[in-house]
């Protein structure tokens, strides 16, 4: 197989000038078109990055593009990729990949009728201090992992989003916008859930838009914006993950993973870089020596202060795999599994039940630093 494949993007909104700016990062992406149902936005996001503008039938027909990625709104996700499948592409969508089981397991069958791959995000568990959290685990730096806690929880999409409707509808939400990144770096660190419980709640039916060029709008609430739930692992572990977009502060850590021998503080899944810390026996809570990974080095300046951001490292990732012939780390497989997770934790929610998985799957492979460098050009 060639040493570079050709990519087009259909979905031309906010998230798609990351994967433009980034994947000349990136070895093995030929970045060369793009497409929206919005004209305009394919030939502005064109202009500005240099590739070719084009409708999503000609992207789909062009014989140049190997993978298609998607960064269409959820509730498109499932269409978008099942009609790529279907012109012979390979994919990778932007997160939740799908918003029903069934739906993903439609994408898998026609995927291995075609012979083809198919990729999703969250890619940020490939980011230098959770792979940094990852070798230490492996190392057994806090034992076996018993139990954990996980918080993500702000005051919601319409504060910042300038068009944040579908945030709010089936297919929204917080655990399936949110979610992918937690639950992707738990499988990261503790492999496959075995059953979840929850209690869901929605705390106003509508919401107020903050943000320009909208504001003062009102849209309406479809879906949970609090989720609570219970995690159990094939391992025993248990977790707890609680999701909100109806908090507007708190003092809760992002990730905690807590072992026999120790604790491990674990930085924003939603960020490649940030501080690791851990304690053992002792109960002293010290940071980890800091390594050399290229996928944690800062590249970015934000409001926030410098930054590491490698979106597109899974992309590069599933090309790599594709061509040396290997598993890519962010699988078809994991993602179903994490979509499995994601839609039965609604489901426990609306049922008052806990609800078993039918999907299992393998922990991705570590990142090394020699691994995350060879993705680089």
């Amino acid at each position: 197989m060639t040493k570079e494949l050709g990519v087009g993007i259909i979905g031309c909104g906010n998230i798609s000038t990351t994967y433009l700016s980034l994947a000349p990062l990136f070895k093995g992406l030929k970045m060369l078109a793009c497409a929206d149902i919005n004209v305009q936005a394919a030939e502005l996001r064109a202009e500005e990055y240099g590739v070719t503008a084009q409708t999503i039938e000609q992207l789909l027909a062009n014989d140049e593009i190997d993978v298609v990625v998607n960064l269409t709104i959820p509730d498109a996700h499932y269409p978008v990729s099942k009609a790529a499948l279907e012109a012979g592409k390979h994919v990778f969508s932007e997160k939740p990949l799908v918003l029903t089981l069934e739906q993903g397991e439609d994408l898998r069958r026609i995927a291995k009728e075609k012979k083809l791959s198919v990729g999703c995000a969250p890619d940020t568990f490939l980011g230098g201090a959770h792979q940094l959290a990852r070798k230490y685990v492996d190392e057994g730096g806090i034992g076996r992992i018993t139990s954990g806690s996980c918080y993500v929880m702000g005051p919601g999409m319409e504060m910042w989003h300038p068009n944040p409707d579908f945030f709010f509808l089936p297919g929204g939400g917080p655990i399936l916008d949110m979610g992918p990144y937690y639950i992707a770096n738990l499988i990261n660190f503790i492999g496959p859930v075995k059953r979840v419980g929850a209690i869901t709640s929605m705390a106003s039916e509508t919401r107020t838009i903050t943000s320009q060029p909208r504001h003062g709008e009102t849209i309406p609430v479809k879906t949970p914006t609090t989720v609570q739930a219970l995690l159990e692992f094939v391992s025993g572990a248990t977790v707890t993950l609680t999701a909100s977009w109806d908090v507007w502060s708190h003092r809760h850590a992002n990730m905690e993973l807590y072992g026999t021998d120790g604790t491990l503080f674990v930085p924003d899944p939603n960020f490649f870089g940030g501080a690791v810390e851990a304690s053992g026996r002792d109960k002293e809570i010290k940071p980890l020596e800091a390594w050399e990974h290229p996928f944690g080095k800062f590249n970015q300046e934000s409001p926030q202060g410098p930054r590491a951001n490698y979106r597109t490292a899974g992309l590069a990732d599933m090309v790599a795999a594709l061509i040396d012939g290997r598993d890519a780390r962010c699988s078809l497989e994991r993602t179903l599994h994490g979509v499995d997770v994601m839609t039965s934790i609604l489901k426990s929610g609306e049922e008052g039940r806990f609800v078993e998985l039918t999907t299992t799957c393998t922990q991705p492979a570590a990142l090394g630093i020699e691994e995350a460098q060879a993705l680089l050009k």
